[in-house]
Formats: structure tokens, sequence, C-alpha cells
């Protein structure tokens, strides 16, 4: 342990609470991250990762999770007391792949390996999860937090700067923040979930087996090879089980199992299962001083939709880039504000989409997803945030906010995520090919300044000049018709737009001017005409901008 202390201590190192410290350790914060379980979790829990999350996983440099997700398999219903097939589906909304979109499905991961990936790249930094690390009480002052943390009986006490708690729904940060945690327990709900190793005659390793129906009794059964050659997820649910008795015996979960499945059956065991129930809560801010929370300390819901994991992640990535601005010294701690005001809406939102899926399961015995293009969590956007601009649109005073927004290709604003654009030919740089998300890094804003030559380019450029050249970055985006005979530019990169992707992405014209300004977290932070937009952006973000 340094002598000096992090100035951020991360409370839970789960997904979220690791997503958090990765995007500090990137930005150059230190941080110390603790978790109270003394083991680390297994199972594979919340399995499902959106293509939004997919590209959040990529900005961090963390491919793995898109190289060693599985998609997900076709979904096989049955008839009534039988093996025989009744019905092939797809379990996620079908999209076909465009250049903006470079991840563009379902990818399927347990969050014990997820983990296991995280904590390698959390160790590039020195930084290590300490297990069996608990948070017992803080108190903070306008100078900072102080912990009293507890290890095997031993007392410390630990001062830092910030505190993130992603320590679950039964968060202590939440608590002793005394955040309201509004909503409600839907005791009509109730499902056992886990891992089991089995085989039985006829379950095939290429489908996603569902047998019977979400009102009465029923079972889901979803192979992978991450649980072992014969490992399965399994749901079990319905009115007609004893579902908590259930969750108490493994002989149990044996009999129900083979009792819905006709065929011969030999389990092998259950590796992990846990009961969960329907609760549906979120907080009425999320953060409080130099506190914050995230994830399941921060909103928890039903699983259908498989949003939950994927939005605590997505908030741990719009709260660290601008933690570490405020702990650099470089922005106002106002900036943080906008962390609570940027995510209450999508999360509502969120509450509200899987619910209604929910209930739609509940009501016709299906326990799909949902097939809505709105589970890819491409639309959700800050549209309505304080700290974007954009020049092109008029604002419009109670104009409604829409924070999961519908994906149109065709219509791009401030607060949106930012498309990718392939096949970029890069000037005066090994390799000289490149993606725009290649650029975009949790440390930094890039500045995409569209111009018909290098020449249109400059003067917008010297705009840059007041800034910290480690926390934004410049490029200048030229059409494929651009003459361009040497890259001396005061850019960062020069970019020609061989095949059109960005220029159509970006709704540009190869004769007009504009900039984007992408945030750190792959936001389209401005949409502006030139360097006075620039600036108004940057005096959003920036102290002394």
């Amino acid at each position: 342990m340094n002598s000096v202390h992090p100035p951020v201590l991360v409370v839970g190192a789960g997904p979220v609470g690791m997503v958090a410290a990765l995007t500090l350790l990137q930005n150059g914060i230190p941080v110390r991250i603790i978790d109270k379980d003394p083991h680390h979790r297994i199972g594979q829990r919340g399995a499902g990762i959106w293509p939004r999350s997919l590209e959040l996983y990529s900005f961090l440099d963390v491919s793995e999770v898109n190289g060693l997700g599985k998609p997900a398999p076709p979904t096989r219903s049955y008839k009534p007391g039988t093996l025989e097939p009744l019905k092939d589906s797809s379990i996620a909304p079908q999209m076909e792949p465009t250049p903006a979109i470079p991840f563009h499905g379902l990818k399927l991961m347990g969050q014990q390996l997820l983990d296991v990936i995280l904590r390698r790249h959390l160790e590039k930094f020195s930084c290590s999860v300490e297990m069996g690390t608990e948070l017992r009480s803080f108190e903070q002052s306008d100078e900072g937090v102080t912990g009293i943390l507890s290890k095997n009986g031993i007392s410390e006490t630990f001062d830092t700067k910030w505190i993130i708690g992603a320590d679950g729904a039964k968060s202590v940060v939440r608590k002793q923040l005394g955040l309201a945690f509004l909503g409600e327990t839907r005791d009509d709900i109730r499902i056992v979930t886990g891992d089991i190793r089995l085989k039985g005659v006829g379950l095939d390793r290429a489908h996603w087996h569902r047998i019977g129906n979400f009102n009465e009794r029923g079972v889901t059964l979803r192979p992978t090879d991450e649980v072992g050659e014969d490992g399965w997820q399994f749901l079990l649910y319905g009115h007609e089980l004893d579902i908590p008795k259930i969750a108490q015996s493994e002989e149990l979960v044996f009999e129900t199992i083979a009792s819905l499945i006709p065929t011969e059956i030999t389990f092998n065991k259950v590796v992990w299962m846990s009961e969960f129930r329907a609760n549906i809560r979120m907080v009425n801010k999320f953060s409080e001083g130099r506190v914050f929370v995230a994830g399941d300390a921060a909103h928890v819901h039903s699983p259908t939709g498989g949003q939950g994991l994927n939005s605590g992640v997505q908030d741990a990535f719009n709260l660290g880039w601008k933690v570490a601005l405020v702990q650099k010294g470089l922005a106002d701690r106002s900036l943080l504000e906008t962390y609570s005001a940027e995510r209450l809406p999508v999360i509502s939102e969120m509450l509200r989409v899987t619910t209604s899926i929910l209930d739609k399961a509940t009501s016709s015995g299906d326990l799909s997803l949902g097939r809505s293009p709105i589970l890819y969590m491409l639309g959700i956007n800050c549209r309505f945030s304080t700290i974007v601009l954009d020049e092109f649109v008029s604002s419009v005073e109670g104009r409604p906010i829409n924070a999961y927004g519908v994906l149109d290709e065709g219509h791009l604003e401030a607060g949106d995520r930012a498309p990718d654009a392939p096949n970029m030919l890069q000037l005066g740089c090994e390799p000289d090919e490149t993606t725009l998300f290649s650029l975009y890094r949790p440390w930094y804003h890039t500045m995409l300044v569209f111009a018909p030559s290098l020449a249109d380019a400059t003067p917008i450029l010297g705009a840059l000049e007041a800034y910290n050249q480690s926390v934004v970055r410049s490029a200048v985006v030229v059409p494929s018709s651009a003459s361009v005979t040497s890259v001396a530019s005061p850019a960062d990169l020069v970019l020609v737009d061989r095949e059109g992707y960005a220029y159509s992405a970006y709704l540009m014209q190869a004769d007009e001017t504009k900039v984007f300004v992408i945030r750190p977290d792959g936001v389209v932070g401005a949409i502006v005409h030139g360097a006075e937009g620039v600036k108004k952006y940057f005096s959003k973000i920036f102290l002394d901008a």
C-alpha cells in the first residue's frame, strides 16, 4: 500500500466497481478497490452484454469481452409434456451490421469470467482487488472522506478524496448516504437461478431450451462451456413451484428439473444457485458530496431485458472520467453533478422498459426477453444534459426527455452515442488504416474537425491551444475527394474518409465544415460550427476554459 492514500476508494469489486476503477486508472488516478466477500464470486449471473456495453469495453481496451463472449443460441420451446420441438426463436432482436455499429448482437459471458478479465486489466496498473475488506462507515467533509474499513476483525481508518459505492443492492454506501431507494418488491415473481452440470437425452448444446411456462412451472437451460462441457445456466420459475424451498436444496433442484423435462437426465452437481425476487427500485440521486453510487447500489430491477449489469457498467463509465478531471484540478466539482443528472432519466426509463417486459412475460407465460432494438442500448442519450452543446438543434423548452431513445442512423444530436467509421486512412502513421472507435479513449476528449481541406480546419484547431493536451486530442477528417499532399497540420491526426463511412455516419457533406467533440465516454458532447463553439463547449467542462 502506498504511504500516500489513493484519492479514490471503490467499494465493491463486481464488473461495475472494476470498470469504475479501470476508467480512473487509465486516467492516471490511483485507486483502492475493496470487496467484503472473502472469495471471488462464482456463477454466470448477468451474462448478457449488449452492443453499447461492448463499445465501452472497446474504449477501455478490454477486447476479450467481445472476443470471448458467445452469441446467444436460438431458443427452442417444446410441445407440452414432450421434447418435440414446437418452435425456435431468437432471444434478442436481430440487427444487420453497419459501418457505424461494429457490435451488432448480444454476447453472452458469465460474470465469473468477466470478473477475471477485468481483474487482469486492473493488475496492469498494479491495482489488485482487496477481498474480505469491508467498509463499515464513513464521514465526509468538503476536503475529503474518511472511511472505517475492517478486514479479519482489524479496523483501519482510511482517508481519501472520493468514494464510489458499487456494493450491490444492500449497499452500505447508499444506506450511509441516506439516499431514498424508491420502488416496489414484486412477491409474485420468484425465480431460482444458477449454474448446473447435467446431461439429458435430447438436450443438445446448440439451443437455449425452454420448457413449461413462466406462470405455472417452467425451466430454461442455456448451455455454457464456462461451467463445464456439461454446464448450463438454469432458471426455475412458476407459481406452482415452491421457489424458496427449492432454492435451499440441490436435491430439490434435481427433482424439479427432472419432473419438468420428459427425458433421461444424469445430474452432476449444482455449481451455484440463488433465489431471485423482482425488486424494482432506484435512488433519488446518484451522489451526495464526495460519495457516489453505481450499479445495483443505485438501481435494481427485473432481469427481463438483461439491462441491469449493462446499466451499471455505463454508470461507472459516465462517472469515471468526470471524477478524474476534477481530481486532476482541470474541472470544477460542479461537473460531478452531471453524473446524477445524466443517469437518473436513463435508469428511470430502464426500469420502465424491463418492468414492461416482465409484465408481458407474466401475462403471456412467455419468458423471452422481448425483441425491441431498444435493448441494444444504442439509443441511450443525454441530449437533455446541461454540458452538451448542439448549435444545429434549436433548444425547445419542455422538450420531452427520451433517454433510451430510438437508434436512428439518419439523425445525430449532441448527447447521442458517437458512431464508428472503419477504413479511415491515417496519414503519416503506421498502420495507416484505422477506425474512429480506435481513437476514442476514456482519458481524453476527441475533437473531430470535418472539413473539405486541411486549410479549412486549421483556424479551428487553434482553439485547442488553450487546453491541456493530455485530455484533449484532435483529428481532421477530410473527404476522399480532398487533395492532401502533406500532413502538415496542428491536428494530432489527419484522416481521409476513403469510403465515406464517417461522412455518412456523422451526416456530413463533403463541402461542409463542422466540429464534433466526442467525450471520453464515447458520447457526442458537442456539434458546433467552429472555434467559438468548441470554446463554449469546453467552458462547461474545464476550469479557466
